[in-house]
């Protein structure tokens, strides 16, 4: 999905963000629904809560070994998780799409 370019105001640096979080983002696959794992946020409404994968993958296990144990889900989950978790971490505020 391509958005609208960044306002001409922005910085350069900005830009860059404007763009990835527009055309690269692959955020739209975390959702949260308080009747799936207590509205924490979860992978495309699966029971995978995004602090599982993150804890998967911080305990040295590759995203391929995740993905043969979880034959559900699909790199891009893993590497939406991923995402989450950095924008978490840089302490911006960080809302699923289905929490809005």
């Amino acid at each position: 999905m391509r958005w609208a370019d960044p306002p001409a105001a922005l910085r350069p640096r900005d830009r860059a963000l404007w763009r990835y979080r527009c055309d690269m983002s692959r955020l739209d696959r975390i959702t949260s629904d308080p009747a799936v794992c207590h509205g924490q946020p979860t992978v495309r409404g699966l029971h995978y809560p995004v602090e599982s994968l993150l804890e998967f993958l911080s305990s040295g296990m590759t995203i391929d070994e995740v993905l043969a144990d979880y034959p559900d889900l699909e790199r891009d989950d893993i590497l939406a998780a991923l995402e989450l978790g950095a924008l978490a971490a840089g302490r911006r505020r960080v809302v699923p799409l289905g929490a809005a």
